[in-house]
């Protein structure tokens, strides 16, 4: 599958099988898992394919973010550019203009600086998480500013030179701290999960000090429910990749795999069974990519293909992967092969930023309720 939209969205839809043929070229020169370097993901120029023209950024869309993500998925990629990508740079162009936030973003788009945006993968529509929507509060006393609360399962916190925190005010609205890791105050601790190619980590702030000229108000509306909406998406590409890449793997080892004199693919139960998991695939890219151009195109019910692709794609990865281990035969279940990857990365992915049955329940709203929006 080439992983192509239905529908060209951008300007930049010619360009894509080049961006994935360089994806899969960098990516491909590190073993699934590892960490990869982050030097030729800067030189490549993808951490800025977003980022306005202004800020040294490309200026394209998420549909070309999409490309990489998704051959991210393919390689099981171990990096924080999905978290900065989709949440972090995005964030930043939303809150107000101003020195500090200019000279990030600037940064973050030439791949100098790495800020990671503060949000629990645990969090589901309508997005409220283990620590509530906004965790963290701002505390104004005579003797300045402080920041309190605590998030978990935030991913690729630990490569992170900047935290970007949501925190709530007072007076209720919300407002964008930016923070260094290492800051008094602040405490990062990495939390173990199921899938070895990548990183969680647990964020403390605990009366931890912050300069006026570190909080960043929106320049319009709050983006947060949008961004989670954009991360539960990116989750779904991702799976998107990793089943491709687990499918491709399977179909290489059963027309080489012989039993009984000939290779195992040439048995009807096994033609079957991959016939099933490239239907599945079909499915979730179809709906990945009705979802992105939905997302790029800025309309207005898009968290409804958004819900649509993160509850089917994510539960066909687990699919997809589990029958991928099981078509190896033994060797699918040793270390050595591999396989099993793909099996723990599609289960930490249908478990962030909502389950299945999360995205399900939140679609089934707008039939019970006809006013609702999320």
């Amino acid at each position: 599958m080439t992983g192509q939209l239905s529908e060209p969205v951008t300007g930049f839809a010619e360009l894509h099988d080049d961006l994935r043929a360089v994806a899969r070229r960098v990516l491909g020169a590190t073993a699934p898992g590892e960490p990869q370097d982050w030097t030729p993901i800067a030189a490549s120029g993808w951490p800025g394919l977003e980022v306005a023209a202004e800020f040294d950024g490309a200026a394209a869309a998420f549909a070309e973010v999409a490309v990489v993500l998704r051959e991210m998925g393919r390689a099981l990629t171990r990096s924080p550019f999905a978290s900065m990508a989709v949440l972090a740079l995005p964030a930043l162009a939303a809150a107000a203009p101003g020195a500090a936030r200019n000279r990030l973003l600037r940064a973050a788009a030439d791949g100098a600086a790495v800020p990671i945006v503060v949000a629990g993968g645990d969090a589901a529509p309508p997005w409220g998480g283990s620590g509530g929507f906004v965790p963290f509060r701002i505390e104004r006393r005579d003797d300045g500013i402080s920041l309190r609360g605590t998030t978990e399962f935030v991913a690729d916190v630990a490569s992170a030179t900047t935290l970007l925190i949501p925190a709530a005010e007072p007076d209720g609205s919300t407002v964008l701290v930016a923070v260094s890791p290492g800051a008094p105050g602040i405490a990062v601790a990495e939390q173990p999960i199921l899938d070895g190619t990548r990183t969680i980590g647990a964020v403390r702030a605990e009366d931890a000090r912050i300069e006026a000229d570190s909080m960043w108000r929106w320049a319009d509306v709050d983006p947060l429910r949008a961004l989670f909406e954009r991360a539960a998406l990116a989750t779904a590409i991702d799976s998107v990749g990793l089943a491709e890449a687990a499918l491709d793997a399977t179909v290489t080892h059963v027309r080489t795999r012989e039993q009984f004199g000939r290779p195992v693919g040439s048995f009807q139960a096994v033609k079957h069974a991959c016939a099933d998991m490239l239907v599945a695939l079909r499915v979730a890219g179809r709906l990945v990519d009705d979802a992105v151009a939905a997302h790029v195109l800025g309309a207005a019910d898009a968290w409804i293909p958004i819900a649509r692709a993160k509850s089917h794609a994510c539960a066909a990865a687990v699919d997809i992967a589990g029958k991928a281990m099981q078509l190896h035969g033994g060797m699918g279940y040793t270390w050595e092969s591999g396989i099993h990857r793909y099996l723990e990365r599609a289960t930490l992915n249908r478990a962030l930023f909502g389950s299945p049955a999360d995205h399900r329940a939140h679609l089934a709203r707008r039939y019970r309720d006809p006013g609702f929006t999320p």
